[in-house]
């Protein structure tokens, strides 16, 4: 052998058993690595399992407890449903021995009742006999029908009811109208007591008094040249007469009559008169006559507390300072309606401004009547409306007199007494003997045209009217019917101040003879 093969020879003889003991050792410890691997994979398992295991028990436990709570709570709930059965069956059963009770009872009554109804029916049946036995007894003692007898006790009983119901009305009148006349006393006292007016009423002259008579020619002038040019500046007439020393001036509106007035007393004084100087005296005594009207109606305004008037309406109210309405100044009369009106009006619950307002506007058309037509209070209602007033001072100022519209508030009615206080009382007024000769005159005259009047006298002025009836055709309850109807009649027909009494005499004698 060659070196060569030993060499591999002996190479071979070393390699092969490391070889086989590589092959080998390699085998058992992937062996080793593989079965370490099974091991723990089946120790990672049963661990798994054993956690698999415990939270199965712990589901099984929380699942025990769940129903335990859920089989004690409906147990709980059972337990209430039957008490509340049971509970329900007593009410039920009280209630049912309730309703047998009264069922009792109900029985009880309704045998009672038709034990009642039977015996009623029976004294029914007895009355019915009794009640044709005693109308036959009526007719056979009377000798009337049943419908003459139903007649006359018909009659009987509507005389003596109208009795009744009149002597309870007079006496309810009586009582209402005592107690009314005291209240109404008391406040219109009051009210008087604070409006302290003069009772001396101003009067607008017309007459302005000459030096001498001398003076009446130059007044007239050549050919009448000067008293053309006054009358023409002042649209007054001039009536120059035989009246010793004295120039009538003639003028239906009393700020024109005033102004000439004005005029011719200065022109009087200054003693030049020629048309040039009467015109600068007439322009002169406008200016001075305008401002009097602007300061009567603040006045008038300051006195009645009213402060929102416009100055055009302002200077209205102040013309009432030159007009008189029977002797009584327009515009003093005015402020004491206003002032009287106001205070009945606090004491009343009214409208303390609707009234004084309306008293100091009432007679405002009689400023401007002579340049429109219709009553004042109308012309007043239009002038207030034109200014923008209220329906409710509008309204109370027509109304004051009642001819065209009748009072519909209780500002209208207190403005309407406030005018007749202020008219009626002492001094206030002035009348013409021939307006007081008809005024009597009519109030005998609506006395006499009703019947059963025997004779009617007024007196007191004309503030009463006594009327003395016939005794045998008017009783006493027609004898008060007159006094109201004539007392109706007399507000319908007639305009007068205050109030009138209407007294209705009844007289009736009775006379024997002894013999």
């Amino acid at each position: 052998m060659n070196p060569f093969e030993i060499v591999l020879l002996i190479f071979g003889i070393g390699v092969l058993p490391g070889a086989a003991f590589g092959y080998f050792f390699g085998r058992q410890r992937t062996q080793t690595q593989q079965a370490e691997k099974m091991l723990e994979v089946t120790e990672n398992a049963d661990t798994r399992l054993v956690a698999l295991q415990e939270e199965q028990r712990k589901a099984l436990l929380e699942a025990k407890d769940e129903s335990a709570k859920i089989r004690a709570q409906l147990e709980t709930e059972a337990r209430e449903r039957r008490q509340d059965l049971k509970a329900q069956q007593q009410r039920l059963a009280q209630k049912e021995e309730e309703y047998d009770r009264k069922f009792d009872q109900l029985e009880k009554r309704e045998r009672q009742l038709t034990q009642r109804v039977g015996e009623l029916d029976q004294q029914k049946a007895a009355l019915e006999e009794l009640r044709a036995q005693r109308v036959a007894e009526l007719q056979r003692v009377g000798q009337l029908t049943l419908e003459e007898a139903r007649a006359e006790v018909i009659r009987v009983a509507e005389e003596v009811a109208q009795r009744d119901a009149a002597r309870a009305a007079r006496e309810i009148e009586a009582r209402a109208r005592d107690e009314a006349e005291s209240k109404a006393r008391e406040i219109v006292t009051l009210a008087i007591q604070r409006c302290a007016s003069d009772q001396v009423s101003e009067v607008t002259l017309s007459v302005v008094p000459l030096p001498n008579d001398e003076m009446k020619g130059r007044i007239i002038g050549r050919e009448g040249r000067n008293i053309r040019a006054l009358e023409s500046a002042t649209g007054v007439d001039l009536i120059i007469d035989d009246t010793p020393e004295a120039v009538i001036l003639s003028s239906f509106d009393p700020v024109r009559r005033e102004i000439a007035r004005n005029a011719l007393t200065k022109l009087i004084l200054d003693g030049r008169i020629h048309p040039a100087r009467i015109e600068e005296m007439v322009a002169k005594a406008r200016g001075e006559i305008e401002r009097v009207v602007e300061e009567e109606g603040q006045r008038a305004c300051m006195e009645a507390n009213i402060t929102n008037f416009p100055p055009e309406l302002v200077r209205l109210v102040g013309r009432l300072h030159f007009r008189s309405s029977y002797g009584q100044n327009v515009l003093n009369h005015s402020i004491e309606v206003s002032v009287l009106a106001a205070a009945m009006a606090a004491e009343l619950g009214a409208d303390v401004n609707v009234c004084k307002v309306a008293g100091l506007l009432h007679d405002l058309g009689k400023a401007i009547d002579q340049e429109v037509e219709g009553p004042h209070h109308l012309i007043s209602g239009e002038i207030a409306r034109r200014f923008n007033r209220s329906p409710k001072i509008i309204h109370a100022i027509v109304a004051h007199h009642a001819t065209d519209s009748e009072p519909q508030s209780l500002e209208a009615t207190i403005v309407q007494a406030a005018d007749a206080i202020s008219a009626a009382r002492p001094g206030a007024r002035r009348e013409t003997i021939d307006l007081y000769i008809k005024r009597l005159e009519s109030l005998e005259s609506i006395a006499n045209s009703f019947h059963g009047v025997e004779r009617s006298f007024a007196i007191q002025a004309g503030r009463e009217v006594r009327i003395i009836v016939k005794p045998e055709e008017l009783d006493e309850i027609g004898a008060s019917q007159l006094a109201r109807d004539v007392a109706h009649k007399i507000e319908e027909s007639m305009d007068y101040p205050g109030q009138i009494k209407v007294s209705v005499v009844r007289e009736t004698r009775s006379v024997e003879y002894a013999k």
